[in-house]
């Protein structure tokens, strides 16, 4: 989060983006609960400062080339 606030702080385009990871099927989930890797703060302030947010399960049609 620290990252996205100093990257997209900047003048100029800035690119902020998040990978939510939702697709516990796939690969390890964590959300604003998880025991790790916790979004609570990132994800609430996503909307704020114009941060994407990529859903893993929604948005991504493959995790690992060849699986």
């Amino acid at each position: 989060m620290q990252m996205l606030r100093w990257t997209t702080a900047g003048k100029g385009v800035r690119l902020g983006v998040i990978i939510h990871h939702t697709d516990a099927e796939r690969e390890y989930a964590y959300d604003r609960t998880s025991k790790v890797g916790k979004l609570d703060k990132a994800l609430g302030e996503a909307p704020r400062n114009g941060w994407i947010v990529v859903d893993v399960k929604q948005d991504w049609n493959r995790i690992f080339p060849g699986n």
